[in-house]
């Protein structure tokens, strides 16, 4: 119960400062939606900002479920040569800091006319997740017994119907995880579009809350900034309660074969 209190504590707090009136906000006098109604009108709207994100979310968490799927199912159940150097390659991704590759990832995407554009942004999102999400579904596919597989080819299914029709269903929990994982760190980053995304009607909701906050002569509109914050939890908060089961599961898989 405490663990869920120290968890939850900082959203209600930011929940209840959202309403609560503040100097140099734009609820001033009594409890009210003022900080949302300045949200919603912010520049380009709410809504655009939002759809943003949104799009930017979605196109990762599909490029990155994708990828990492066939990776997955390739590192499990198949033997190539350099196998397990390449393995290692990958999970060293992982050690680079991912502000490092931004200016290089920059020049990348203005070379190839995708600078300054979501589609760009969810590529340099999803090459920042597809480490993680490609060791999770190599230990979902490892966790399946090789029966499965043996029965279906025994049918007369080739790899890719395999693959389809018998081990996917088998590794949603695996898929669901690393989907909402994905979601989650692209919903919510903030470095990659500060550096990647110059138009601010192409801005995701992080850094349009970023922009509203600051007001002139230097203050800071706290009210906007923690309805921004609420805002932004909503989608995160709902999906995992949605997908809590399948979450669990998914994690449960990997510790179990680990």
């Amino acid at each position: 119960m405490l663990i869920v209190l120290a968890f939850v504590s900082p959203l209600a707090w930011a929940a209840y400062a959202s309403v609560s009136p503040q100097g140099d906000s734009s609820q001033q006098n009594g409890y009210g939606f003022g900080n949302y109604e300045a949200l919603v009108h912010f520049q380009a709207g709410l809504g655009r900002y939002f759809l943003n994100s949104l799009f930017v979310a979605l196109l990762t968490v599909a490029l990155v479920l994708f990828i990492s799927t066939l990776a997955g199912y390739a590192f499990a159940r198949f033997s190539f040569p350099g196998k397990n150097v390449l393995f290692i390659l990958i999970l060293g991704i992982l050690m680079v800091p991912a502000a490092s590759l931004l200016i290089p990832l920059y020049v990348l995407l203005n070379t190839l006319g995708l600078s300054n554009s979501l589609i760009g942004l969810a590529l340099v999102l999803a090459m920042y997740q597809l480490p993680f999400a490609v060791f999770m579904m190599r230990i979902a596919f490892e966790g399946l017994p090789m029966e499965l597989e043996e029965a279906a080819v025994m049918d007369g299914a080739s790899s890719p119907r395999t693959l389809w029709s018998v081990l996917i269903p088998s590794v949603t929990p695996g898929m669901i995880t690393v989907g909402l994982f994905v979601f989650l760190a692209s919903w919510n980053d903030f470095v990659a579009p500060l550096i990647l995304i110059n138009d601010p009607d192409k801005a995701p909701l992080p850094l349009a809350i970023a922009s509203i906050r600051q007001q002139t002569l230097g203050s800071i509109d706290y009210g906007a900034t923690e309805a921004g914050v609420v805002v932004l939890a909503i989608p995160c908060v709902v999906l995992f309660l949605v997908l809590q089961r399948f979450y669990v599961r998914g994690f449960m898989t990997g510790a179990l074969k680990g």
